[in-house]
């Protein structure tokens, strides 16, 4: 099972996860949204910084479907999705997630032939808080 590696600056990323909300690091002053989170803003350059709720709604922007050789705890769950999701609400903002079925379903759920760039997918959050995606419509 995965476990995100947290840093001061990301930390709330991973805590409002775990809580089912997807939130964007924003800069307080000019409004920018960026990620990853970062202590100061590239565009403005002030270190007040907020985090701001998102509708958790995307579109694949990109996607792999690794296969074998991989790491072997990855192994057996292969061929699995990557995406690359640009957030409906900051379209500069691109997270990297798994396409699944439901939340918390494994890495391989869903067939890779079921992927399409621009198709339309919703964040859902394991129990562990990861951010997985699925279909707006499967």
């Amino acid at each position: 099972m995965l476990t995100p590696v947290t840093d001061p600056d990301g930390a709330p990323f991973w805590q409002y996860a775990a809580r089912g909300e997807l939130r964007v690091q924003t800069c307080a002053d000019c409004t920018e949204p960026r990620f990853p989170p970062r202590p100061c803003c590239p565009h403005c350059q002030s270190f007040a910084s907020e985090w701001r709720p998102t509708s958790g709604r995307g579109r694949i922007w990109s996607y792999v479907v690794p296969h074998p050789p991989l790491l072997p705890d990855y192994a057996a769950q292969a061929p699995y999705n990557v995406i690359l999701v640009e957030l409906t609400d900051a379209p500069r903002i691109r997270l990297v997630g798994n396409l699944v079925r439901h939340a918390g379903a494994p890495l391989d759920s869903l067939s890779p032939d079921r992927i399409r760039i621009g198709a339309r997918v919703q964040a859902v959050f394991t129990a562990e808080g990861l951010v997985q995606w699925v279909l707006e419509r499967p």
